[in-house]
């Protein structure tokens, strides 16, 4: 799979975000928003569905031709200690939403402004975009970046990932259908 890394200067937060172009991009290249996640990512935490989406989106991407983007916003926008925070609050019974509001933070701190710059840095302005998530389609659109189809991604369910899967429907309206995953 051939592969480019592409970093950037100069975007709104001064964070140090990633594209990787994969494969050959076309005129509408395949694109995912993919957070930073630790735990999921290198980790292969069994609490999220970040690592299996990561995957997932560079073999789609890889197929069609894109960029994923590797958004350095850790935990919804919290970062990490606060994540790590949030995990012991799950662990006493509270879901992943309610966890970030006990520790005094909002549900989804994340702002995509970085990532519809960088779209237009490498000079793409229209995308097929590989999510669940509406908070991403709206933002990029309220950018500016056209949407010519959005695609969600497979349903990565586990006993151990399932209250929060469940949450991110309820809570943020995420196209999972857990109902197909037989959870």
């Amino acid at each position: 799979m051939p592969a480019e890394l592409i970093s950037f200067h100069g975007l709104a937060d001064r964070r140090e975000h990633l594209a990787v172009r994969i494969g050959k991009p076309g005129r509408v290249p395949l694109v995912r928003l993919h957070s930073e996640c630790l735990t999921g990512d290198v980790f292969g935490s069994l609490r999220c569905d970040c690592g299996p989406q990561l995957h997932e989106a560079i073999a789609k991407i890889d197929r069609a031709g894109g960029y994923l983007l590797y958004l350095r916003q850790e935990g919804r926008g919290i970062g990490l200690y606060n994540k790590l925070d949030a995990y012991r609050l799950q662990d006493q019974g509270l879901d992943t939403f309610a966890a970030n509001r006990k520790l005094g933070r909002a549900d989804d701190e994340r702002d995509y402004t970085v990532a519809a710059q960088m779209l237009r840095s490498l000079g793409v302005d229209e995308i097929d975009l590989l999510t669940n998530n509406p908070d991403k389609v709206e933002q990029l659109r309220g950018a500016g970046i056209v949407l010519r189809s959005v695609f969600s991604t497979d349903v990565h369910s586990n006993p151990d990932n399932y209250r929060y899967l469940k949450a991110k429907v309820v809570e943020a309206r995420h196209a999972i259908e857990l109902e197909r995953a037989g959870s």
